[in-house]
């Protein structure tokens, strides 16, 4: 037990040095928790509707092909003082905020007028245009010299020769840059999840357009610099930009809907313009889709938190150790592997109820590791049953029937049955009447062959009724029962076992008279009940599984009585404890050389109408 306990406790100690690497240090299993993720936010997603006073003014397709909209602004991409107009008359109805989102660089020089008229809609304090980061630009500016207005504000232990690629606005002049960054931040699989409120750089802080109108219209934010977005299941209220726009430039026609408090998102959805994105939601999830989500969870902070960080690696560890406990202490695998499935389905509804309360937190790397850890001890467990088996055969196989050798690997209990220990049992001795007179008249082998068959006939009755052979002297046998395996009813196997020896040599003998061999073959068995001690005897080399003690001798001596009297005799103790099974004879006592007390033997006979 102590060799399987050291190879369980240091398997476990070899998991949970690899889990610790693999879900704290290296983080290698992350891609499965996000794979997961994925699809359990989708899920989440259908019970999630978005907040009504979020709105997109979308560029969508039919805007693009909308007639009117062609004879005004021509083609795409359509004059700057379109959006101007939109956005004024956005502005009088008294909206939250305006966020454009579109790329307004570089100026335009041919019509510069149309630049001005943006210029002048940008009046509007709650108005946002985009910048776009580009952290490998050759010459990058100081960003000591961004305009107060951008946002970009010095932080402690600033550098304040930082510099940083930026593609400002530059349609608009400087003091009209209300902005913020639009980039988006892929994970490693080109998915993005998360979004960010802004990013230091050297000591500069430059907000993202999420984090910048967050801060302008004072909604709730995490304490760190990025979230992770928790998305809705259907589209924000999204109405086509030229429904709109000529709404606004109709007199006497009212817009399509109320802008007043509702944060205004202006973008693109048209395929032709390319503003798309991989997000859990799809990998053609629209740009301004995206920062509306931002905006939304910030609002009713519904964004996600993750779980501690602590919460895997310990998880993987008590269900690892749990593992090994469970396999050490030889439960069935079967249950050990309905109870996996079982905590599998319990932490998968876990998961999926955290996001329902704002938490995120996927188990699959911890279900990675303990189904690898249920794999290593279970082949570690395979490995020691094989080998407790090979053991537990080679220990009893010559001493008993297959299936007492079966039930000891089944119950474990081989290794504690080569103990040396006390037990009662009840054994039997047989021995052929008359075999030296009748191997005088016959040469050497035919006799060894001759009691070969014998034996086996003799030991196959012993084995049928679950007897351990002992062993074989000379022409007798020796067997005995309620060792290895205790048995309750060992008495009873014991002469029932008596009885079929006398049938099997009934038909050896007529099975050697059809082969033309005349022989008279008479055998005597005594059998007795009592304690022994029971074990293996003998030189390392030779290990013999044996009993020894006063009650071996008696049943020797009682067999030795059988001569004259009849063919089975058994004592009184070995009759008290099977009397309900057979019928018997009582034949009196005895004088057995080497006790002083008589000994009472009886004669069994099978039961009318039982066989035999």
């Amino acid at each position: 037990m102590w060799r399987r306990k050291t190879l369980f406790s240091g398997l476990a100690v070899v998991l949970l040095a690899l889990t610790f690497l693999l879900l704290a240090q290296w983080r290698a299993l992350d891609p499965l928790d996000r794979q997961l993720g994925d699809v359990l936010l989708r899920w989440d997603a259908r019970h999630r509707p978005p907040p009504d006073d979020i709105v997109l003014i979308d560029i969508d397709q039919g805007s693009l092909n909308d007639d009117r909209m062609l004879a005004l602004a021509g083609a795409w991409a359509w004059p700057r003082a379109v959006h101007a107009e939109l956005i004024t008359a956005l502005a009088r109805r008294g909206p939250r905020a305006i966020v454009v989102d579109l790329i307004l660089s570089p100026p335009d020089r041919l019509e510069p007028y149309n630049d001005e008229a943006l210029a002048q809609a940008m009046d509007f304090e709650r108005a946002f245009v985009p910048m776009i980061l580009m952290p490998d630009a050759g010459q990058p500016p100081p960003l000591a010299l961004a305009p107060p207005i951008m946002g970009i504000r010095r932080m402690a232990q600033a550098d304040p020769d930082a510099r940083y690629g930026i593609d400002a606005p530059t349609a608009l002049p400087p003091e009209r840059w209300r902005t913020g960054y639009i980039n988006f931040v892929a994970d490693t699989d080109g998915i993005g999840r998360r979004i960010e409120l802004g990013r230091e750089v050297r000591g500069w802080w430059i907000p993202h357009m999420v984090g910048r109108v967050a801060e302008a219209l004072q909604l709730p934010q995490p304490r760190t610099s990025a979230f992770r977005l928790h998305w809705y299941g259907r589209d924000f209220q999204r109405i086509p930009y030229a429904q709109v726009y000529l709404a606004s430039q109709t007199e006497g026609v009212s817009l399509p809907f109320d802008p007043e408090g509702k944060i205004i998102v202006i973008g693109a959805t048209a395929s032709g313009l390319l503003d798309f994105l991989a997000t859990p939601q799809g990998a053609t999830t629209p740009g301004p889709y995206v920062l509306q989500t931002g905006l939304a969870n910030l609002q009713d902070r519904s964004w996600l938190r993750d779980a501690p960080g602590w919460i895997s690696p310990w998880l993987a560890t008590g269900l690892i150790v749990g593992c090994a406990f469970l396999f050490w202490r030889r439960v069935s695998p079967v249950w050990i592997v309905t109870g996996f499935v079982g905590v599998a389905l319990l932490l998968l509804a876990v998961a999926a109820g955290a996001l329902r309360t704002n938490w995120y937190w996927m188990p699959l790397s911890v279900l990675t590791m303990t189904a690898l850890a249920l794999l290593a001890f279970g082949l570690l467990s395979a490995r020691l049953e094989l080998a407790h088996r090979h053991r537990v055969q080679a220990m009893f196989a010559r001493f008993v029937d297959a299936r007492v050798v079966d039930h000891l690997v089944a119950s474990h209990q081989g290794v504690a049955a080569s103990d040396t220990v006390e037990r009662e049992v009840t054994v039997l001795f047989s021995d052929i009447r008359g075999f030296t007179h009748l191997s005088e008249y016959r040469a050497p082998e035919d006799v060894v062959a001759l009691l070969n068959r014998y034996f086996e006939t003799q030991v196959g009755a012993i084995f049928r009724h679950q007897g351990t052979l002992d062993k074989f002297m000379g022409d007798g046998i020796m067997a005995f029962w309620g060792a290895p395996i205790p048995q309750a009813n060992h008495a009873g196997l014991a002469v029932a076992a008596a009885l079929d020896m006398l049938q099997a040599l009934r038909g050896f003998v007529a099975q050697l008279k059809s082969e033309g061999v005349e022989i008279a073959l008479e055998i005597g068995i005594g059998i007795h009940t009592g304690p022994a001690v029971v074990g293996f005897l003998g030189m390392r080399q030779r290990l013999d599984y044996t009993a020894i003690g006063d009650t071996v001798n008696l049943a020797s001596r009682i067999e030795g009585t059988t001569k004259g009297v009849a063919r089975i005799l058994v004592s009184e103790a070995t009759r008290r404890q099977c009397a309900a099974d057979f019928e018997f004879t009582d034949h009196g006592c005895f004088k057995i050389r080497g006790r002083e007390q008589e000994v009472h033997l009886f004669e069994p006979v099978p039961r009318t109408g039982s066989e035999g």
